[in-house]
């Protein structure tokens, strides 16, 4: 019995960190109060850069939009000392969990400690698990990674332009997850089980060609041949009326194949997949090296590509507003990558062409590329 109350006693509470939905810290399960928008976004963008230190004046920029006020320090001093006293309420040290480093702050939990830790992990091992040809296992991981969702992430920060972007790149990640997850499920026999799925997805994104063979091969897979043609006319529609293009590669071969109602060879459609992206990849995707640069528009005004990115769109809060009704209220971020600038699509009407070449998700930047945005282009110069 004493050996138990001991194990008890000294046993530590369970610290989790939720952004992917409302910001949240829970210890034990149960949700602490840390305050309002700002001390919340002080925990997320920690969270993102957990076992990192974040320095005093890059908070002060994604906390106060890049327009921190003068005593923004003072003010951060106080969010993180509410947090560590909510911490030591609940019989955390918070000096082992968020601590004052040199030039800021750090939060230093374990992966398992925060849902976009326990996303990312499961989402490797669950493509892991798919590359060795374990769709079973890859299906339960990428459900368990799913699973850490509980909403829009970093739900509730309003007004927050790095909250804004980093979900549009969560919602990305997601909808990629989503997909994977769908892909091993058919794999396993489910075809029907996932029709409903793909339908609403192909609603939401009709421009996302993947989507479509995801779709077309599970109806066809479920022994509906006729709704699998009518899925392959409506996307034939779709990128005829919105982008002015055909099919690609992979569609084409699911489609002759749904036509002589042959069986489905995944692996070829994969290849033909993996062709029509390498062939962008090739334009759009090498590395070349940009680290910064501007944008020229076509009176000649330039727009510089800051540290923190470039939004584009129509509506009056992205960085670069394109008067343009071809143009999506949020239609590209420029932002920078181990491979040098990166341009991406953040989920268009349009979508976005380099040099004439559509691009599927994302693309580097090279010094001279035309961006076509709408009916807008825009030229590149890259600075070394």
């Amino acid at each position: 019995m004493y050996g138990h109350e001991l194990g008890e006693a000294d046993r530590r509470p369970s610290v989790d960190v939720r952004i992917l939905g409302p910001v949240q810290l829970l210890i034990d399960g149960v949700p602490l109060s840390v305050g309002g928008p700002k001390p919340r976004a002080l925990l997320a963008v920690l969270t993102v850069n957990r076992r990192r230190a974040v320095s005093t004046q890059a908070l002060g920029d994604m906390v106060w939009n890049e327009q921190p006020p003068d005593a923004y320090q003072a003010s951060l001093q106080v969010f993180v000392s509410n947090i560590r006293k909510a911490l030591r309420t609940a019989g955390v040290d918070p000096a082992a969990v968020l601590r004052t480093e040199a030039a800021g702050y750090r939060l230093e939990i374990a992966d398992q400690n925060c849902d976009l830790g326990r996303f990312e992990a499961a989402r490797r091992a669950g493509a892991e698990a798919a590359d060795a040809g374990r769709p079973d296992r890859a299906a339960r991981l990428f459900a368990d990674a799913l699973a850490q969702w509980s909403g829009t992430a970093v739900d509730g920060l309003p007004g927050l332009v790095f909250a804004e972007r980093f979900a549009t790149a969560m919602d990305e990640e997601r909808l990629l997850v989503t997909a994977a997850r769908i892909d091993a499920d058919i794999a396993c026999g489910r075809a029907a089980a996932v029709v409903g799925e793909l339908v609403a997805m192909t609603t939401a994104h009709p421009l996302r060609e993947p989507l479509w063979v995801q779709l077309i091969s599970a109806l066809y897979l479920s022994g509906r041949q006729a709704d699998a043609l009518e899925a392959c006319r409506r996307v034939r529609a779709v990128l005829a009326d919105e982008l002015g293009i055909d099919p690609g590669p992979a569609l084409l071969e699911l489609e002759q194949r749904v036509l002589r109602q042959q069986p489905l060879d995944t692996e070829a459609i994969a290849r033909a997949e993996r062709m029509a992206k390498a062939m962008t990849e090739t334009v759009m995707e090498r590395p070349r090296g940009a680290r910064g640069g501007r944008l020229r528009l076509p009176d000649g005004a330039t727009v510089q590509i800051t540290a923190s990115g470039l939004k584009i769109g129509r509506m009056t809060d992205n960085d670069l507003v394109l008067d343009d009704p071809k143009v999506s209220r949020y239609h590209a971020h420029i932002l920078t990558s181990g491979t040098g600038l990166l341009i991406r699509d953040l989920h268009s009407a349009n979508g976005i062409y380099v040099n004439d070449e559509p691009i599927e998700n994302a693309g580097v930047l090279a010094d001279g590329d035309a961006v076509r945005i709408g009916g807008t282009v825009l030229r590149f110069e890259a600075e070394s």
